[in-house]
């Protein structure tokens, strides 16, 4: 075949190089717009995955490269006049012009023809004189461009301006990051080494910053200047360099994201930044060019013809990259958002830097770094008032006015079904009493009704009749004096949501006869086969504030811990919340103070009513997953803070469950993120919930200060003793299990030293 590879960076390069090896008779050709010796970056990070990866590939460009590594081990943070570091992160670098030039040596050796300084005009006649056209030409892929509609690509233009520098200042003990608060804003910077006498220097900042500096209007020297008058501390003297000073205009950039939904058409497929990119903050952007280039090659050399190698590659890589993509969108939403996080103690920032990415979870920094994740777990526990312990994070303690928590672990509230007339039954006596035996420090009873028609399904509970308050009561009864869990009672209305059926039959659909009628913000219903909601009139509102507080009274007598008003996932309060479901043109619809008005009123009233002494909580949807026309953003976050002044102790962040438009992006620990906005942006308590599952999510979330509480739901319903088999899993001996199990906590703590799995993953 005849082969052509535009662009001569280490994609194209190393396409070459793995094609010739596995067919010398192919005659390749790579075609580079700029000179041998240009580069616009400085170093290539590479991990010990991706070397392994192309000594298998081709040993002696492998050796070549691997003798120009300069390797580090650690990461250090500098902030607020900190530096903290952390070791066991096993990085290497490599000078990309160094990288090149190895490469193209290699290629050369291998009979592959170099091109420099030349351009392809018209990429319609280069698919005509080559069999194969791979488009290895960057970010700004003109093939890209040109096949548009073709490659189908999602470009996504991010938010910090950076620009690529360099210093002959050391930074080879550690991979460093820098953060300089200035007058015009916070400006970072990304440094390491690459060889003996050079170190990468990325420096960044908001846009917002950039705009106020007027790096835009400076010419390359300038910004050379500002950014060394900024970090003049850490380069002991030396200069910044540019190798981008033949460019016009400021070197500046804001990085796409990219990925193609097609990476291939006719004889032509994309390959590295071409097709997708990954943000420099991880590192991975070479990963990916050089690891997709073995697979092409690959296929292209074992398939029997270019459509069908080219429908592998891209079935074959896609995943990765995604994977890749996706723990890159995270590290660069971090960094986007730093501000929010600047406000830490160093040693908590740390770690929120080191976690961003997921990437990274807690015990995966134990193996990296035990003593110092242990001085950041004494730290976590001296902020908890537990001083001179040494427990993971999520057996600190945590206290809300007089309410005392012995850990950070939440059973979410969870539908039952199984109420009688509003009435809980044994099943809910036992459901509960097992989980509040179970080790977490807080249990949450589910939505449990202020009225018969304000309920969801026949089978939930309520706290609207004397019969109802005796039957929590118990149950509160026996908590307390089996156990050292607190409860708490999450009061709500159903709203347009009400009178369907239970989880099991069918979700959300109304009952086949004896439906009851519906109240809502507006008479919109829930779907087009559930009813249609009356709107509520004052006297209605009045009334239902009400039966709220008469729930507050009941659960006070009760004995409960803790109480919380259910305002998302759609139901009565939520309904008024969201401009999907509320559209009146009263004091009570369309702006969001208004819509606020009388979720706040009925909170203000329950507040009123319940005992000083004990916290009071409101659940929340962050999002309504439905764009722009729905909650999300900076509304959830003034949403929290509204319900902060009106009283609340600590906000229950949830999402969406408010529309059937709605499109939720799911994941591990996927609704974390609003917690942790909320959390940081505004100061305000919160809990976190959203497929956590695992002790290392929990341990992840409130070390990196995402959240003050954890909640768990499915978990706990496979798993009534999940906390105490967590327990013993991680080691904690601390954790006090029921008298009359005390063999079973024997057993399963030495099974656990033998490393027998006991259910929990660590």
């Amino acid at each position: 075949m005849r082969v052509v590879c535009l662009g001569g960076g280490p994609a194209g390069l190393y396409f070459a190089i793995s094609l010739k090896l596995r067919n010398p008779s192919h005659e390749v050709t790579v075609i580079e717009r700029n000179r041998a010796d240009d580069t616009f970056g400085w170093g290539v990070v590479l991990s010990d995955e991706t070397l392994t990866n192309l000594k298998a590939n081709d040993p002696q460009s492998a050796e070549m490269i691997h003798a120009h590594f300069a390797y580090w081990d650690d990461i250090a943070v500098v902030h607020d006049g900190v530096r903290t570091v952390s070791t066991g992160h096993g990085f290497c670098g490599i000078g990309r012009k160094c990288m090149l030039l190895l490469l193209q040596d290699r290629a050369r050796e291998l009979g592959v023809d170099l091109r420099f300084e030349t351009e392809i005009d018209d990429i319609e006649t280069c698919m005509e004189e080559y069999d194969l056209v791979v488009a290895a030409d960057g970010v700004n892929s003109r093939t890209r461009t040109h096949f548009a509609e073709h490659f189908k690509p999602e470009i996504d233009r991010r938010a910090c301006k950076f620009v690529w520098l360099g210093t002959r200042a050391k930074f080879d003990d550690a991979f460093t990051f820098i953060f300089e608060k200035t007058k015009h804003g916070w400006v970072w910077a990304h440094a390491y080494q690459f060889d003996e006498d050079t170190a990468t220097f990325i420096v960044e900042c908001a846009e917002e910053t950039w705009a106020k500096w007027g790096f835009g209007d400076m010419t390359q020297d300038e910004t050379i200047a500002a950014c060394e008058a900024i970090f003049a501390n850490h380069l002991d003297g030396h200069d910044l360099i540019s190798n981008a000073k033949h460019l016009r205009g400021s070197a500046w950039l804001n990085f796409n994201r990219v990925l193609c939904e097609k990476w291939h058409h006719k004889n032509v497929v994309l390959l590295g930044d071409a097709s997708a990119t990954a943000h420099f903050s991880i590192g991975s952007g070479t990963k990916l060019a050089l690891e997709s280039a073995i697979a092409l090659a690959e296929f292209v050399d074992t398939e029997p013809t270019l459509e069908a190698a080219f429908e592998k590659y891209q079935e074959d890589r896609r995943l990765d990259v995604l994977r890749l993509q996706s723990a890159a969108r995270n590290s660069t939403e971090w960094f986007e958002d730093v501000e929010r996080y600047l406000h830490l103690d160093p040693v908590q920032f740390n770690y929120s830097l080191l976690t961003r990415s997921q990437r990274i979870s807690h015990e995966n920094l134990r193996l990296r770094d035990a003593e110092w994740l242990r001085g950041a777990e004494e730290w976590f526990q001296t902020q908890s008032g537990a001083n001179g312990v040494h427990r993971a994070p999520m057996f600190a303690p945590f206290t809300l006015r007089e309410m005392r928590l012995k850990n950070r672990v939440v059973v979410s509230p969870m539908a039952q079904y199984k109420a009688v007339d509003g009435c809980p039954t044994d099943w809910h006596f036992a459901h509960y009493a097992e989980r509040a035996k179970g080790g977490a420090g807080l249990v949450y009873i589910e939505m449990t009704c202020v009225s018969a028609e304000g309920r969801i399904t026949p089978g939930c509970p309520g706290l609207y009749a004397p019969e109802h308050e005796a039957a929590w009561t118990r149950l509160v009864d026996f908590v307390h004096a089996e156990t050292d869990a607190k409860l708490c009672m999450q009061i709500g209305h159903s709203g347009r949501k009400g009178s369907t059926q239970l989880g099991w039959e069918e979700m959300d659909a109304p009952l086949a006869d004896g439906n009851w009628p519906l109240l809502s913000a507006s008479p919109l219903p829930w779907s087009d086969r559930n009813a249609i909601p009356k709107e509520m009139d004052r006297a209605e509102m009045d009334r239902v504030k009400a039966e709220f507080v008469t729930a507050t009274e009941m659960a006070a007598r009760a004995g409960f811990d803790m109480i919380e008003l259910h305002a998302a996932h759609g139901y009565l309060i939520s309904s008024f919340i969201s401009p999907l479901s509320n559209i009146r043109t009263d004091e009570y619809g369309g702006s969001l103070e208004n819509r606020m008005r009388y979720p706040l009123d009925v909170f203000r009233a329950m507040r009123a009513t319940w005992p000083e002494e004990k916290p009071m909580s409101v659940r929340i949807s962050a999002t309504d997953w439905v764009g722009d026309r729905g909650i999300g953003g900076e509304e959830a976050v003034e949403i929290a803070q509204m319900f902060r002044d009106a009283g609340v102790d600590i906000v229950d962040v949830s999402a969406g469950q408010t529309s059937v438009e709605a499109r939720p992006v799911y994941g591990r620990m996927f609704q974390t993120r609003f917690s942790d906005r909320i959390r940081n942006e505004r100061g305000i308590p919160t809990m976190a919930v959203g497929n956590i599952y695992e002790p290392d999510h929990l341990n992840s979330i409130l070390m990196a200060g995402r959240a003050d509480l954890v909640c768990l739901a499915r978990p706990h319903l496979a798993d009534p003793y999940w906390t105490l088999h967590a327990a013993a899993a991680l080691g904690d001996e601390e954790t006090a299990w029921p008298d009359p199990y005390l063999p079973g906590r024997d057993q399963l703590r030495r099974l656990a030293d033998r490393g027998e799995g006991i259910g929990i993953r660590v």
